[in-house]
Order: structure tokens, then sequence, then C-alpha cells
């Protein structure tokens, strides 16, 4: 079986679509096992835990609950590569969808490093919020810390699993966002670092309307590869991008002249059709 790690360079390729398999492979590279994601669909979320919000305030989870439907990302603010994309990967695709942000929804961003502060959560905030340029983008948007304990009980509660590596000073990690309903079930889980809009809006619409999606295959995109060189799992997802892309580009030129070939043949077969009934 092909390692998950070169699978999350498929999902790229090919715009993050599902494989046939809903099973994740069991060929992990010892470095990332334990690693990943169960999904907990409409499991109850730990709405009376304690963070700490952007303005250096208790506030509990379930200050966010109750009204609207709940955008759920697990990132650490100082991670060098893939919560970032994440964040940036979930901006684009919200931006592509009529729904704002404080209106019909809420994002909730929780670090999962009990060692970051609320002054870090502030300037997330700020950066995103103003990405997003949307009016009242302030309402909808909301970056958290916490204590390990608040942390462990959001962590386990929704199936995300990870590993602090003590020689990189780095949590080992996979992408992936959650939708909850307004209740706090969760009702979605995308794994990716692009968020297809159809895909968002419509998870957001379900999550309203109390639904609860069905499992998806999981694909992951990891923070870590393993680096035969000096032997050992280092951090490189920009890697896995830059191939997924030039893997998306040979898919999308091979498409291309698919599509000419056919209509070639098309053509040909129009004019010899003409060419007999006018004889």
């Amino acid at each position: 079986m092909v390692p998950e790690i070169l699978l999350a360079v498929v999902a790229l390729a090919v715009g993050g679509a599902p494989l046939p398999t809903a099973t994740a492979p069991q060929n992990i590279p010892p470095g990332l096992k334990g690693v990943g994601f169960d999904q907990r669909l409409n499991e109850q979320l730990p709405l009376d835990v304690h963070f700490t919000d952007e303005t250096g305030q208790d506030v509990r989870l379930g200050k966010y609950f109750g009204q609207k439907p709940v955008i759920l990302v697990l990132a650490y603010y100082q991670c060098p590569r893939l919560c970032t994309l994440v964040l940036n990967g979930l901006v684009q695709g919200l931006l592509e969808i009529p729904f704002d942000a404080g209106n019909e929804f809420d994002v909730v961003v929780v670090s999962f490093d009990p060692r970051e502060d609320w002054q870090l959560a502030a300037s997330k905030k700020e950066s995103y919020v103003a990405r997003y340029g949307r009016p009242g983008a302030e309402q909808g948007w909301h970056f958290l810390t916490g204590k390990p304990d608040a942390i462990r009980r959001l962590t386990d509660a929704v199936g995300f699993r990870y590993r602090y590596d003590e020689a990189l000073q780095q949590f080992i990690h996979a992408s992936g966002i959650m939708i909850a309903t307004p209740q706090g079930r969760l009702s979605r889980y995308f794994y990716d670092v692009k968020f297809n809009p159809r895909d968002l809006r419509l998870g957001l619409v379900e999550a309203s309307q109390q639904k609860i999606g069905s499992p998806v295959d999981q694909v992951l995109l990891y923070c870590f590869h393993y680096d035969s060189a000096i032997g050992k799992y280092s951090a490189d997802v920009m890697r896995l991008v830059r191939v997924g892309g030039v893997l998306s580009m040979a898919a999308v030129i091979a498409f291309v002249q698919f599509l000419r070939r056919t209509s070639r043949k098309r053509q040909t077969s129009d004019v010899e059709a003409i060419t007999v009934s006018n004889t």
C-alpha cells in the first residue's frame, strides 16, 4: 500500500477528492503513527470547558454556540507551515461563499499548544480578520488559547491526535477543520489545506439544520515527512504542496489534451457522416 504521506500528495493533485476507500492506509511511517483524526460525528463538544480569548478574558467554549453553526479549527499559532496553510485555505474558501462570518456562522480557532498566550491569539485574529476583509469580521472570528486540561478535553472530543517532537520542538499533526451544529455537535470533517467553497456552504447549511454528515475518506496532509538523508521526520509540507501543484498541472494538461483528441475524433466522424450522406 502507498504510505499515507504520499496519499496526501494525491489528494492535492486531484483537488482533495476522496479515495475509493473510507479507511486510512495501514503502512503509516513510524513517526506519524498515532497522529491524525478520528471522525466523531454527532459527538457533543465540551461546551463547559474554559479557554482564554484574544482579549485575555476567560470564556466558556459554549459562548460561541447556540445560534449559528461553527467552523472549528485546531491550530497552534507558531506553527511554521501547515496551520498557516489551513487558515489561509479556509479564508480563501469562505470568501467564495455568500455567507458572512459573524452573521450566518462563526469561526473558532483553538491553539493546541498550551504555551501560547492571548497576545499571540490577538495577533492572529488581527491578521485573519484583515485577510477576510468583510464587514463585521471581527465578530465572527475567534482565536483562543488554553491550559493543557482544557485543550485535551477538546482534542479528545473531536478525535484530534497529535504529538510534540522534542528534537525539532514542533508539533506533528495533520490538517483539517470541523463544522459543528449550533448546539455543538460535530457535523462535518474536512481534510486538506484548501477547502471547496461548495462543500463549506453545504456543510454550514446542514449544520444549521442540525444534520450530521457522513464519514469521509481520511486523506491527510501532515506537517512532517520522513527525510532519509537525516534519518528523521522534518517539517517540509511545502515540498508536498509544490509536488501536488505539479501533479495538478500535469492532470489539467492531460485532461485538456484528452478533450482536444476527443473533439478532433468527433469532428472527423461528423465530416465522414456528412460525406456519406451526400454521396
